[in-house]
């Protein structure tokens, strides 16, 4: 220890201490934080931004519990638009226009000439029952050897615009051209019957002349009847009766030739 001590006695003297070193701090878990006092006793404080009045928002109370948030939207059920059920859906055949009650009507009144058309139900575009009896006109042409078909729509086809045309410039109201076919067709059911007796006998006779003349009037006036009293146009059933005499009689000429 002797040595040791002449040998420190031969360094440089200086008035250097440690004592004299500033103490640093590092509190890693106290209160004040990570970092309280920064490393060598310097301490930045945090400048906080200035926020004018009127831009800050304020916080509004939370109203609802705690895992039971506010539902600020009730989402609505849609409706369906033809009910809750197929029960509430209309039938199928009111979808396509089909009325079986209105086609009974329309049809006995074809076959009773005297009686009085309903307006209402015969201004109605029904092509089911003209479509049936233009078929069925077709069938008893064909049962009597004649095939016919084409010239059974192309006729119709034709007359019902010649007859649209014609309505429309003697009526106030106007008429569609499915209300006119409709008519036509309905009207053509006594043709059928025609058609009917040349399968069992000619009509090439004066017999046949003669129903063939009845047939036609019957045709035409149930027609003329049907449109005098859907467009009101009283006092003109002849001038309708005679173009719908004419286009008749086409067919006419079809079920005796």
């Amino acid at each position: 220890m002797s040595g040791f001590d002449n040998l420190n006695t031969g360094f440089y003297q200086t008035s250097y201490s440690i004592d004299d070193q500033p103490q640093q701090s590092y509190d890693y878990g106290g209160s004040g934080g990570p970092y309280s006092k920064p490393y060598a006793g310097y301490d930045y404080p945090q400048q906080s931004r200035f926020v004018p009045p009127d831009m800050a928002q304020p916080q509004q109370p939370y109203s609802g519990q705690i895992f039971q948030p506010a539902q600020a939207y009730t989402p609505t059920t849609p409706q369906p638009f033809y009910g809750n059920s197929f029960e509430d859906e209309p039938p199928l055949l009111e979808e396509l226009g089909i009325n079986f009650d209105h086609i009974w009507q329309k049809t006995l009144t074809v076959l009773h000439p005297l009686k009085v058309a309903d307006g209402s139900i015969m201004n109605e575009t029904d092509l089911a029952g003209p479509m049936v009896f233009c078929l069925a006109f077709g069938a008893t042409l064909l049962l009597a050897g004649k095939i016919q078909f084409g010239y059974v729509y192309g006729i119709s086809a034709i007359g019902c615009l010649g007859m649209f045309c014609l309505l429309n410039l003697m009526s106030m109201t106007g008429v569609s051209f499915g209300c006119v076919a409709s008519v036509l067709g309905y009207c053509l059911l006594p043709m059928i019957l025609l058609s009917s007796f040349a399968v069992i006998f000619s009509l090439q006779g004066m017999v046949g002349i003669l129903l063939t003349a009845g047939i036609i009037g019957w045709c035409s006036f149930s027609a003329s009847k049907i449109f005098i009293s859907a467009l009101a146009m009283e006092g003109q059933q002849l001038l309708v009766a005679y173009p719908c005499a004419l286009l008749y009689g086409v067919f006419a000429l079809i079920s005796v030739f």
